[in-house]
């Protein structure tokens, strides 16, 4: 049986120290395993050294440093591979509902919001921290942790913006500049200084800045900062257009007897949609230029504008009971849109246009039926 020399065991700490095994406890362990490794099996006579190397390789896969990080995580974390596991799962789970969330929302199938929601708070609010948390500890300059913090920041921003924008919230514009600026400001440059120092990791973090500049200057693209002036103008016009074409057909409608029940269901409806539209004007100051953007509070939540859509389509309705031959159009209009969702689907200047449309139907049909307006 071959016996190590103090030597040779001096040999075996110096080179476990030398390549980065650095705790004690850990250093006296692997020193017993390979002593008893080498004593068991290294033939007298043979080179000592030359067998130590190789012995020593069964013990890691990339390099021996590996253990003093395994090492340190478990010590620093008690539930590491929990973590791990937990993170593993997050991930997976997160990547499946993400890719059938899309799939189910680009088919209209039902379920695609749920699936699209599991997958962002999976993937924003239990992958993303964690990640950050386990590689955390594996670096040790400051910059190194600042770049993997601004990521996880940037990723979970990101992702809650477009979990706002699926769900048609306000705030997700914000947040998805705020994580593109974060990104294209802070982010990439800290990135590309902090890597590019080191010549081992020159070239990928060249690369990886490249396609981080790209990726991030595309999603800038795709934010609509302000809509287009032209088309704007487009839609303020139509509204006003409408208009003016409703007070036209007004003062030229025939005059004639009406039933009692149509005509108080006429001075409903009529009523209730310049109730709906001063809502929104009252909202402006006198001297204000109609510019398209976000209705007023009104029509958000439990406003009293979700209310008073909620009595026109409540009378329209009633009105196309009593008149099927020539009914007011309720589908794919304003008296559709499910009311937590109506602040957030059409502009202001959409839900004023949407509501004199309903008025100009109704004269148009009074005009052909000889019904009289007042």
């Amino acid at each position: 049986m071959y016996q190590i020399s103090d030597e040779q065991v001096d040999y075996i700490i110096d080179d476990l120290r030398k390549n980065g095994i650095e705790t004690d406890d850990l250093l006296n362990n692997l020193l017993d395993h390979i002593c008893i490794i080498i004593e068991q099996d290294l033939a007298d006579g043979k080179d000592f050294q030359q067998y130590y190397h190789t012995v020593v390789t069964r013990f890691y896969t990339r390099d021996i440093k590996e253990l003093e990080e395994e090492t340190t995580n478990l010590l620093t974390f008690k539930n590491y591979y929990a973590m791990k596991k937990t993170m593993i799962v997050a991930g997976a789970i997160s990547v499946i509902t993400l890719a059938f969330g899309s799939l189910f929302k680009v088919m209209h199938w039902p379920g695609a919001n749920v699936l699209l929601l599991s997958g962002i708070v999976f993937f924003s609010l239990l992958f993303l921290p964690i990640l950050f948390l386990l590689k955390v500890k594996e670096v040790k300059t400051t910059r190194d942790k600042a770049v993997i913090a601004l990521s996880s920041v940037v990723g979970i921003l990101f992702c809650i913006a477009t979990l706002f924008t699926f769900m048609h919230w306000p705030g997700a514009n914000v947040m998805r500049l705020l994580s593109i600026g974060i990104s294209a400001l802070i982010l990439l440059p800290l990135y590309f200084f902090t890597g590019i120092r080191n010549p081992e990791t020159r070239l990928n973090t060249i690369m990886t800045s490249v396609i981080l500049a790209g990726v991030t200057s595309l999603l800038f693209a795709m934010v609509n900062l302000r809509p287009s002036t032209v088309y704007e103008d487009i839609r303020v016009n139509s509204y006003q257009l409408n208009e003016t074409v409703l007070s036209e057909m007004k003062q030229q409608m025939l005059t004639s007897e009406l039933p009692a029940e149509t005509k108080a269901q006429i001075e409903k409806i009529n009523t209730l949609c310049e109730k709906i539209k001063s809502i929104e004007k009252d909202d402006y100051p006198k001297d204000y230029v109609l510019r398209e953007g976000s209705p007023s509070k009104a029509f958000f939540g439990d406003g009293a504008g979700i209310k008073l859509i909620a009595e026109l389509r409540a009378a329209a309705t009633a009105y196309n009971q009593t008149h099927a031959k020539a009914p007011l159009p309720i589908a794919n209009s304003i008296l559709d849109a499910p009311a937590h969702k109506l602040g957030h689907m059409y502009s202001n200047v959409a839900l004023l246009n949407n509501i004199t449309q309903i008025q100009l139907y109704l004269a148009s049909t009074c005009c052909k039926t000889g019904m009289v307006y007042k």
